[in-house]
């Protein structure tokens, strides 16, 4: 699992009960994994198709740093699976799991969009693949 976003709890991400308001860190998650979906299946117009069951474990306080972890674990013809996993940056607590987010890439007509791949790809080895000259 590789853990690509920090937030900091501050006292807006608050629910009536002082911890972290679970929609705040659905908001985090779905963008974070959007982003990831995004950059893997290289089209802008990717969007969140299911997610599973969601597992709180754990809740945040104000103050705490959280750190969104997200993993690939499936590629579709037009979409990709990913899992997630919210955790405490101090301490390591798991905060929240969620075993399945599936995104799909769209077309200009809105229409599922084949993306041939079949692993993750780096950024960096798509641009050695290139031939990219390095500055």
């Amino acid at each position: 699992m590789n853990y690509h976003t920090r937030k900091w709890i501050k006292p807006e991400d608050l629910n009536p009960n002082h911890s972290l308001f679970g929609g705040r860190l659905l908001q985090w998650i779905d963008e974070e994994a959007a982003l990831y979906a995004i950059i893997q299946l290289e089209n802008s117009r990717t969007v969140t198709k299911y997610i599973s069951e969601i597992n709180f474990v754990s809740s945040a306080k104000q103050g705490d740093i959280i750190e969104i972890g997200i993993e690939a674990v499936g590629f579709g013809k037009s979409s990709l699976t990913l899992r997630c996993e919210v955790r405490n940056k101090m301490t390591h607590q798991i905060i929240i799991t969620i075993d399945k987010l599936v995104f799909v890439g769209l077309d200009e007509n809105g229409n599922p969009k084949p993306h041939g791949k079949t692993k993750i790809e780096y950024v960096a080895d798509r641009l050695s693949e290139k031939n990219t000259p390095e500055f």
